[in-house]
């Protein structure tokens, strides 16, 4: 399997460099404070506090005070989205850090996070001499992105927004939430149901959260997509025919783009390899 662009720095003022893009970048302010603007706003952070920079590559005008000091790693948004279940709190929890990525943390939650990307960090020394490196890796970032899930929700702040904008987004991730992407992939098909055009949805979705239509419909297709693999009784053209696509090499195409690889590759991925107990 390809191995995953894995990144770990304490150095602010680099986080917007080109190295970034496509990441994701999960940091914490050990200490002193800084500041950047993101998507036309101002936003501050100090001591104990967490970010999470879905965006890094756009983040503008950084500022730190002489004492700052930071920890974060990043991942590709890609390899962080394949570690999620369907049921995940990601994809809510995105949009409201897409509004303000800073996590005023607890002691607690700060210690824990730290303690987390550290451990990372420490794993990803071992990429020459751990047989299965890929698959520690998933499973320590799964760990870090679980516990900033308990973040969010022990404290419950998502905003309920009653504005038009937040309402159509919320109401497409509940449609995909509900298993509707299984068979229905199109933007035409949701902006129907939300009796609005595909223009509208497109723009709506990509100003509230900085994703495409399409992204999230992606995101939730990925899991089912891998259930339907996960399940060797099934062979491929059945499972092209149960999530509607018109042909099975149109179905090998979505996987390529979802897997970064076939549909069968995928599947021989999943089987010990010679030599492996």
């Amino acid at each position: 399997m390809k191995q995953v662009k894995l990144l770990y720095s304490t150095d602010f003022h680099s986080v917007n460099s080109p190295d970034f893009r496509g990441c994701c970048v999960h940091m914490i302010c050990l200490c002193g404070e800084g500041s950047f603007v993101f998507n036309g706003k101002c936003f501050h952070f100090m001591a104990g506090d967490i970010l999470i920079l879905t965006l890094p590559d756009r983040l503008r005008n950084l500022a730190a005070s002489p004492d700052l000091k930071v920890e974060y790693f990043a991942a590709t948004t890609r390899f962080l989205y394949n570690q999620l279940p369907s049921n995940s709190f990601a994809i809510g929890g995105g949009i409201t850090l897409y509004a303000n990525p800073i996590i005023h943390a607890t002691e607690e939650e700060a210690a824990r996070f730290l303690s987390d990307i550290r451990l990372i960090h420490e794993r990803m020394e071992e990429a020459d001499t751990h047989p299965f490196h890929q698959e520690l890796m998933d499973s320590v970032c799964s760990m870090m992105m679980y516990d900033l899930f308990s973040f969010h929700a022990r404290r419950d702040k998502l905003e309920q927004s009653t504005d038009r904008r937040s309402y159509v987004v919320k109401e497409l991730i509940g449609l995909l939430a509900a298993g509707r992407c299984r068979t229905e992939r199109s933007v035409e098909y949701y902006a129907g149901l939300l009796n609005v055009s595909p223009k509208y949805l497109s723009k709506t979705v990509k100003r509230t959260t900085g994703s495409s239509v399409g992204a999230f419909i992606d995101r939730y297709t990925l899991p089912i997509l891998k259930d339907y693999l996960n399940n060797d009784k099934l062979s491929l053209t059945q499972i092209a025919d149960a999530m509607n696509f018109s042909s099975l090499s149109y179905f090998s195409r979505y996987c390529n783009k979802l897997l970064g690889t076939s549909p069968s590759a995928y599947r021989t991925s999943l089987q010990p390899q010679e030599g492996q107990a």
